[in-house]
């Protein structure tokens, strides 16, 4: 084959001239395959990046916690050895470690946990329901915003405990007491949420779809929601937080008749019978259950959609 000029003449001296790699380059020249090369070289750097990271990370995510709590059981073992307070009204760790293992033992630690987040998980995935459409809804059509978004906000300002009288009176002293409370509680914290992330999506998004002739139902679910879910997961997060509470206070006050025995019950129980240790069981057991929500359920979600937006730097958790 006859020698391109070109090539005779860009060639350097001394270089081979039967690498493929290189000729090729040469043939194709500067701009072709730089795009697929930049994004190798890129996704490598993230890749490169993440790893470095999560190494650095998950020590410090496991050994901090574990660190604050240790540290706050010290505090407070020696705060009950100083003797301010007697220790039938504060008592220590060891105490407390006694007297819920007394209730492990007699098996009601295991019924109030089990009936507890049962309750509040099966309330909560009827506030998701109920509350999706809800927000979608709110956040399209405006003339609904404006007439039912000061309530939904008022509501979710309103304590919870405030509807369990009203419930007692509706219901009785039923499980539909409790649920009716977790449910006015959830509801317009994952409403708020929703509205919130719609609110932040480019219009730019529902001109495409409208050109591309999406119809309402499909620029609600393919497009506004997806778009909308860094919202719709911290109101999720703050639903579930506040249907916990609620479910806790309505427990509580809501005791006898056809209700099982919860972690409110538990704690309503231990005041009633001034057993502190009780009192401060029930307290830490709704306590880990909460943390162990977060930890389990709603961090992992919030990671992998910023990791999916590339929004997951190294400073995030």
């Amino acid at each position: 084959m006859p020698s391109n000029p070109t090539l005779e003449k860009d060639r350097v001296p001394g270089q081979a001239t039967d690498a493929p790699e290189a000729s090729a380059a040469v043939v194709r020249g500067p701009g072709a395959g730089s795009g697929a090369d930049l994004a190798a070289i890129e996704a490598g750097l993230d890749h490169l990046q993440s790893e470095t990271t999560k190494r650095s990370r998950d020590w410090t995510r496991v050994l901090l916690p574990l660190a604050a709590v240790a540290a706050l059981l010290i505090a407070w073992q020696l705060y009950v050895s100083l003797g301010f307070k007697r220790r039938d009204l504060v008592p220590g760790p060891l105490d407390v470690a006694a007297s819920f293992g007394a209730l492990w033992a007699e098996g009601r630690a295991q019924e109030a946990v089990l009936t507890s987040l049962g309750r509040g998980l099966l309330g909560f995935a009827v506030s998701v329901v109920v509350a999706t459409p809800l927000g979608l809804l709110l956040g399209q059509v405006r003339p609904l915003r404006r007439a039912f978004g000061p309530l939904i906000s008022g509501l979710q300002v309103l304590p919870s405990v405030a509807w369990v009288p009203a419930a007692i009176i509706w219901f009785g002293l039923t499980d539909a007491t409790v649920y009716f409370v977790v449910l006015m509680g959830a509801i317009p914290s994952i409403v708020n949420g929703l509205v919130a992330g719609i609110d932040q999506i480019p219009p730019q998004y529902r001109s495409v779809a409208k050109v591309l002739g999406a119809s309402r139902g499909e620029l609600a679910l393919r497009v506004i929601l997806p778009a909308a879910l860094p919202g719709y997961v911290a109101g999720l997060k703050q639903g579930w937080a506040f249907s916990w509470r609620s479910l806790m206070a309505a427990e509580i006050i809501a005791v006898g008749g056809t209700l099982g025995f919860g972690l409110g019950s538990l704690l309503d129980q231990g005041r009633t019978l001034s057993d502190m240790g009780v009192v401060m069981s029930a307290i830490l057991v709704i306590l880990a259950v909460g943390i162990a929500i977060e930890l389990a359920v709603f961090s992992p979600l919030e990671r992998r959609l910023l990791a999916s937006r590339g929004l997951l730097s190294g400073g995030t958790r």
